[in-house]
């Protein structure tokens, strides 16, 4: 199959969660009122208490507590509440993967720390969406758990890295394309926004020169994660050149503190984003 096939199969599958699929309806149009928001995430008792949660966690750190959705709309805005209820909602939807065919705590574990390292870095250079990056590097490898679903011994295949096979380096040899590409492709089926869509599609360096600040930011992140997460194989630094950071006018320090702070968040991400924390709903 093509990366088209996969993304469609995938669609019959995973479902998002209704309320993600209003509140972008409701965002695209103009007549809409916070209100409008709040109602339809409120009817979601596992989406409203996943969007206070986030509100009210460390990657805020607001100095009051947010106890309602219309307060969190009216702190965090409209677009960066869509951005939350999104990565709540593909997370939620990918629930019930295998957990026996790749490592899906690792899995998690690594996107995660891409959405916090994409977020400190969107902040760092002034970026106005921080949120949107943060979905972006939480997703760009769904393409991953598209195939532990769909082709499960291509997964096994494609999981197999080490220090001289790296994960795109396995995807291109037995799929011929990447998890990104799945991704990118699947969430353009499910009418997610194209900006989200196209910088996920662009996550390697090695394939796509990025073109703007949003793009260098998720190549620079996910490379960092990667690294970080499989420390046995990778050292911290691998791939990062300087021009990748410094073309963002930030340095190696800069880096530094940003792998700092996704270490220092990931624990408390991972409870808001697993999939594993979902089991109370």
């Amino acid at each position: 199959m093509n990366v088209q096939d996969y993304a469609v199969n995938a669609g019959d599958v995973f479902v998002l969660p209704e309320a993600v699929i209003k509140v972008k309806q409701l965002i695209d149009d103009d007549a809409t009122s916070m209100d409008d928001i709040a109602e339809v995430i409120n009817y979601d008792p596992a989406i409203m208490t996943q969007v206070l949660k986030i509100s009210n966690s460390a990657l805020y750190k607001f100095p009051n507590t947010i106890t309602t959705v219309t307060k969190a709309i009216q702190v965090i805005g409209t677009r960066s509440i869509y951005d939350l209820v999104l990565a709540y909602g593909v997370a939620n939807a990918f629930k019930d993967i295998d957990p026996d065919v790749v490592d899906l705590e690792k899995y998690w574990e690594q996107g995660v720390s891409c959405a916090l390292l994409c977020k400190y870095l969107a902040e760092e250079v002034g970026l106005k969406e921080p949120e949107k990056l943060f979905v972006c590097g939480l997703l760009h490898n769904l393409g991953e758990l598209v195939m532990v679903q769909l082709n499960p011994q291509k997964a096994k295949l494609c999981a197999a890295i080490s220090g001289e096979n790296t994960p795109l380096m396995l995807q291109k040899k037995h799929l011929g394309f990447s998890y990104a590409d799945i991704s990118s492709e699947l969430l353009k089926l499910w009418g997610i926004p194209t900006d989200i869509s196209q910088i996920v599609s662009n996550t390697h360096v090695s394939e796509h020169p990025a073109q703007n600040k949003e793009e260098k930011i998720i190549q620079l992140a996910y490379l960092l994660a990667l690294n970080n997460v499989n420390s046995e194989f990778y050292s911290i630094h691998g791939d990062v050149t300087e021009e990748m950071y410094e073309s963002l006018g930030i340095d190696l320090e800069s880096v530094n503190n940003a792998l700092d702070f996704s270490n220092l968040q990931l624990m408390s991400a991972l409870a808001l984003f697993s999939p594993s924390s979902f089991t109370m709903f």
